[in-house]
């Protein structure tokens, strides 16, 4: 008889490294202190007061610095780069126990962070989807991502838009959205939560300390062509999904952004363009239309460039905001989770590059 495998350790939080600090003798601001320093990828005597570790560090927290530092360093790994032409490069980061998640460094200081080991919400036209639900990343390993960014650049805006649905890692993303607004020094706004729509968000973040901005992905106006490209969301209607949104907005003061994956001949018909017009006419919103980043293994397409372009004018004359956005790695094949599928498929497989529209 073979022996069971052991379980699985759960996934490590921010909790559990502030216990470890806590463990030695650390107060709440030297917990701080060490966090920023990991959170900056900045040594500890960095900073406005450059004092050393010595002078204000409890001696057995001193003491475990170096393990903690390997620990930490472990947590998230860059397995490969993929630098795309628009300035953004695309990560396919190593979790510590082998899993792969996608990591997106976007223009403008940017960053897009994953939040599970594939997804369950099962979007047709999303490769990430098609493995289904792996793991959940803990509050830790979302955090390191960021840290293992600014490593390389500057990062001042996180969007929670990679591998994953936050929603359905609600604790841990809303532990790690918390260290990034605080200890992490970015501003509350700059943290994207980005979701196909769950009522526990609505019920939650409005009582964050740290409320995010908030995306939600619409795709399209029509509950019944919803729930097709969204066979696993939350069954809301696209109307109740945007009157959430706005009572987030208007409590926050900041614009809901709904994304809009434009998949040829699919939601870009002119009813779809009448549906947004109505669904956002009045709404404290910024439309984004993203046309698709193209999956051969999906057999979906993107629309030509100019019927999105417009599409976007269209929209902005009858008066919604829209912006017209071009997913990161379009130049590279790296939608989100073709870094991953690609890895396991064949390590030694290159990113192919697409012509730009």
């Amino acid at each position: 008889m073979s022996t069971p495998a052991a379980p699985l350790a759960p996934p490590l939080r921010v909790a559990d490294l502030r216990q470890r600090l806590r463990a030695l003798g650390a107060k709440p601001c030297h917990e701080d202190r060490v966090l920023r320093s990991w959170l900056q990828a900045a040594p500890l005597d960095s900073g406005a007061k450059r004092r050393r570790a010595e002078d204000y560090l409890p001696l057995a927290v001193r003491a475990d610095l170096p393990a903690l530092q390997a620990d930490l360093d472990g947590l998230a790994t860059v397995q490969s780069e993929h630098p795309g032409e628009d300035g953004s490069a695309r990560l396919l980061v190593a979790l510590a126990d082998g899993q792969t998640v996608e990591s997106v460094l976007l223009p403008r200081d940017g960053l897009c962070v994953s939040t599970q080991v594939g997804c369950a919400v099962g979007c047709v036209f999303c490769m990430t989807g098609r493995e289904g639900l792996l793991r959940q990343v803990g509050s830790a390993e979302i955090v390191a991502q960021v840290a293992l960014a600014r490593a390389r650049r500057p990062v001042k805006k996180v969007v929670f838009m990679g591998m994953g649905e936050p929603a359905h890692n609600l604790d841990n993303v809303l532990e790690a959205i918390d260290l990034l607004g605080t200890v992490g020094g970015i501003g509350h706004k700059n943290l994207v939560f980005s979701t196909v729509g769950d009522r526990r968000v609505f019920e939650r973040l409005p009582h964050q300390a740290v409320k995010p901005a908030l995306a939600l992905s619409l795709h399209t106006s029509r509950a019944d062509l919803r729930a097709e490209l969204l066979p696993k969301a939350p069954r809301i209607d696209p109307e109740e999904l945007v009157e959430l949104g706005e009572a987030y907005a208007r409590a926050t003061g900041y614009p809901i952004q709904y994304q809009w994956t434009l998949i040829d001949g699919v939601n870009d018909s002119a009813a779809e363009m009448d549906g947004i017009v109505r669904l956002l006419t009045g709404k404290y919103a910024i439309m984004n239309l993203i046309p698709y980043n193209t999956v051969s293994e999906l057999g979906f397409k993107r629309p030509a460039w100019e019927k999105a372009t417009e599409l976007a004018r269209g929209l902005h004359r009858r008066h919604i905001l829209t912006k017209l956005r071009n997913s990161a790695g379009q130049d590279i094949d790296g939608g989100c989770g073709q870094l991953r599928a690609r890895s396991l498929a064949d390590p030694s497989q290159p990113l192919r590059r697409m012509a730009r529209p």
